[in-house]
């Protein structure tokens, strides 16, 4: 079974969310959108990022959606602060030195807000005088918040981000919060 499901903002992606002093720590968790038993998630989303987390019981599917030995291509919906050029975004196409690792070339163009984009709650903060731009980013890796990382060292800090698809499988005709189930 496959599960895709549109993660809303401030969703911890797992099962449970544990704190010891009160047992939860506020967020909602995949127990809170998701009642079908025996499922794990195929890779992460941050609790800040929105968008596509696959579910399967299928482990050997999981561990292919996962591990960036296989290259599964990642699409992300970014928008950031600022108004980059095609040059400003020339070394996000090339591969930038993250500090710990240097990414690989990514697909990188800006592109129109997202049609069907649902409102975030709470919504990003925008400074009047700063315009936002969305760029589409297409990756095979998936390390610990890279995107927001990359975007970041060329300038322009991401203010939301929305994986619309990892490989064949997207968000589309999913609303936020929802979920489909695949047979595998």
């Amino acid at each position: 079974m496959i599960i895709l499901f549109n993660k809303p903002f401030n969703v911890v992606c797992q099962f449970s969310a544990h704190d010891p002093k009160n047992g939860k720590d506020g967020h909602a968790t995949l127990k809170d959108f998701i009642p079908i038993p025996e499922v794990y998630a195929a890779g992460r989303l941050d609790t800040d990022s929105e968008g596509l987390l696959i579910l399967t019981d299928d482990g050997v599917l999981q561990h292919r959606l996962s591990d960036p030995k296989y290259k599964e291509i990642k699409t992300y919906w970014v928008q950031v602060e600022g108004a980059p050029t095609d040059e400003d975004l020339q070394p996000l196409r090339k591969g930038v030195d993250l500090g710990d690792f240097f990414t690989k070339p990514a697909d990188v163009q800006m592109i129109a807000e997202p049609a069907n984009l649902w409102p975030r709650n709470p919504p990003i903060r925008e400074r009047k005088a700063i315009p936002t731009t969305w760029l589409q980013i297409k990756i095979s890796e998936g390390k610990n918040r890279q995107v927001r990382r990359m975007t970041a060292k060329v300038g322009f800090p991401t203010l939301r981000l929305i994986r619309y698809a990892i490989g064949r499988y997207t968000i589309d005709d999913i609303e936020n919060g929802q979920y489909k189930v695949l047979q595998s």
